[in-house]
């Protein structure tokens, strides 16, 4: 991935997070599958219930790039939230934004941690939060992945095999029908 793709997609999602934040929620796990260097689009974990439940909601965010024929995928996450929602230990900073750049070769570990600001709860009551950013560790090539992380990394790449003429166009209505919320690019 050429280093302006990766910087837009790292800022975007700096952008996310801190959008997500101040509104009190931490944006779910996401997915971005590029081909031939072209990101598809942007796909949101479906909301899941704690434990085992959650483990298969991130792990089938691989599906869609699966069936993009995707060569490369991007996927972000929160160090608690995840751990939180998979009910695994809390690893690595927290809090975090990770991100992991991954193709068939392998994949590379990106760790964004931040301090939480609160601010002052919004009209609503809502109590928001602005990340300060910290300095960022080293990029870690094969970096440890949380389990359901690893699990949609290793089967983005796996050849879906459906028979039908447009299996990428079926995915996408069976992530949507089951909650993913799923935004694709004119690429």
């Amino acid at each position: 991935m050429e280093t302006q793709m990766w910087n837009a997609l790292a800022d975007s999602m700096k952008g996310a997070y801190a959008a997500g934040l101040a509104e009190g929620a931490v944006p779910r796990p996401v997915i971005m599958p590029l081909v031939r260097g072209r990101l598809v689009g942007l796909i949101w974990v479906r909301p899941t219930k704690s434990g085992e439940d959650a483990l298969t909601g991130i792990a089938q965010l691989s599906n869609i790039a699966a069936a993009a024929g995707a060569d490369e995928v991007v996927l972000a996450w929160e160090t608690h939230d995840v751990a939180t929602a998979c009910e695994l230990p809390l690893s690595g900073p927290a809090p975090c934004l990770n991100m992991v750049h991954a193709t068939r070769d392998g994949h590379v570990l990106h760790q964004f941690p931040y301090e939480e600001r609160v601010l002052a709860p919004g009209p609503e009551g809502v109590t928001s939060i602005d990340p300060d950013w910290l300095p960022s560790p080293a990029p870690q090539p094969g970096g440890a992945l949380l389990p359901p992380v690893q699990a949609a990394v290793d089967f983005s790449f796996v050849p879906m095999e459906m028979d039908h003429p447009n299996p990428f166009g079926v995915t996408v209505v069976l992530m949507e029908e089951d909650g993913y919320k799923v935004r694709l690019t004119d690429a």
